[in-house]
């Protein structure tokens, strides 16, 4: 009886970790879906209104938001806005010899992150309506 108690204690355990392991697995999957969904928004409303290199933009955005973006995410993404004509970007040079690329918003960077700001300030309150208030 003793073996069967622990057994069944032991299974029951088991089963509860595997859940824990489950749950924690579907909200890692979540928070990167959600990562890689806005960071288009993130990157965009960094750059607005400012010219920032690739590292910068890496440090501003993880002190902000607490989202670190490796080099290996961020430049694709960079490169894929500027084909999209939303930002463009410019050689500096710098003293230590070494030129760093700028980015900036172009004017359709700037309206098209107003039309995202707008939209995410819509759906923002429609999450706050839900998970406050329920439906």
């Amino acid at each position: 009886m003793y073996y069967y108690v622990l057994f069944l204690y032991l299974l029951n355990y088991l089963i509860e970790e595997d859940l824990v392991v489950m749950e924690n697995e579907f909200i890692d999957k979540w928070k990167s879906q959600v990562k890689k969904g806005t960071l288009s928004f993130i990157v965009l409303n960094t750059i607005w209104g400012k010219e920032l290199y690739g590292y910068e933009l890496i440090t501003i955005i993880k002190e902000t938001t607490k989202i670190e973006i490796a080099e290996g995410t961020l430049y694709p993404l960079l490169n894929r806005l500027k084909k999209e004509e939303l930002v463009s970007s410019k050689w500096v040079d710098q003293e230590s010899g070494i030129p760093r690329k700028y980015y900036l918003l172009t004017k359709h960077g700037v309206t098209t992150i107003k039309e995202m700001t707008a939209y995410w300030e819509e759906l923002e309150l429609s999450i706050k309506k839900i998970t406050h208030h329920g439906i």
